[in-house]
């Protein structure tokens, strides 16, 4: 006889694994942009009418520091320099970058803010600004603010700060220490 599989063979029972079982209950559902149906709904129900938002808490240049974010702070553009762009730096596929240095502050310190492309027209000398959401940006050592795209900008109208431009926190160079 020859030892060739037949049709006989390949449906043999013994051979064929039952069908899988769960154990326990299914795995929870992911919950990415849109959650599941009971959870939206529940959320509606504790959040009706009660969507209170939350103060802005404005502080002073002087309490900024090093590698902060979310900072909300009114103050007073006292000058503004245009960054040059570097020949090689821009590609020619990508957009064209504007970036001017503005010195800011209030009655308690000054500190560089760097404005970039629309921010630029916004921080004229002389306009008071609300920066919301804005960061410490470290450079070359010292500190720099700046709003990015999750930040605001708004023109207010003209506050009487008189800035302190002898207590400017831009000039003060830190250097990153590693504790052991």
């Amino acid at each position: 006889m020859s030892s060739a599989p037949t049709a006989s063979n390949t449906t043999d029972n013994s051979q064929q694994r039952p069908p899988r079982q769960r154990n326990g209950p299914p795995p929870p559902r992911r919950q990415g942009r849109n959650p599941p149906p009971q959870t939206r709904a529940r959320y509606q129900q504790t959040n009706q009418g009660l969507q209170e938002k939350k103060k802005p808490v404005f502080v002073k240049v002087d309490q900024l520091k090093p590698g902060t974010s979310g900072h909300t702070l009114t103050v007073k553009v006292v000058d503004q320099n245009s960054v040059p762009q570097k020949a090689g730096a821009a590609s020619s596929h990508l957009r064209p970058v504007r970036i001017a240095e503005c010195l800011v502050g209030d009655e308690t310190a000054s500190i560089l803010f760097t404005a970039r492309n629309d921010q630029v027209d916004l921080m004229k000398p002389g306009t008071t600004v609300n920066l919301r959401n804005a960061k410490i940006d470290m450079f070359k050592g010292s500190m720099r603010l700046a709003v990015d795209k999750w930040g605001r900008i708004e023109v207010t109208e003209p506050a009487d700060i008189t800035v302190k431009e002898d207590n400017n926190l831009s000039l003060v160079e830190y250097e990153l220490v590693n504790v052991e």
